[in-house]
């Protein structure tokens, strides 16, 4: 899939387990693995820029998303939501959920100008350890649940 947004064309495909050691050297992939979806890497050239996990719930979330410090505010995040839209409507889904630290305001603004709004879903405190797949992480923060009606799913 690619996606023209700020002028830039961005590659954006489905993982392959072969690439797996390649993005992980530079992006985190803190998810791979967990079974429930698979995540959608944007590529420059044969260099990766950036990427998303879709949890395929119901319904299915937007998470772990990351782009590279070099290619922030190039349209990287938005086209990583626009291909996760994308595969969630080509599976019948007719909503995508994404959530955010309260403390994100980049983030927030992205999703909000992308059309995610509040869900409905009270905030959520996360404090403690959690266990990803490159070790424990020590997290404490707030996340809001936010949400987008896909058109043309069914």
């Amino acid at each position: 899939m690619e996606s023209r947004l700020t002028g830039v064309e961005w590659d954006i495909r489905p993982l392959a387990s072969e690439q797996a050691d390649r993005v992980a050297a530079v992006l985190g992939l803190a998810r791979l693995g967990q079974g429930d979806g698979f995540y959608l890497v944007a590529w420059d050239g044969d260099q990766p820029a950036g990427h998303a996990h879709l949890a395929l719930t119901d319904p299915p979330e937007l998470q772990d998303v990351e782009v590279l410090a070099q290619y922030r505010r190039r349209g990287v995040g938005s086209a990583l939501t626009a291909a996760a839209e994308a595969e969630a409507r080509k599976r019948g889904f007719d909503r995508l959920r994404v959530t955010v630290s309260v403390d994100n305001a980049a983030a927030q603004a992205l999703y909000r100008t992308l059309g995610y709004r509040d869900a409905g879903v009270p905030p959520r405190r996360v404090l403690g350890t959690v266990m990803i797949r490159t070790g424990p992480l020590e997290v404490d923060d707030t996340l809001l649940t936010w949400d987008k009606r896909l058109a043309g799913s069914g």
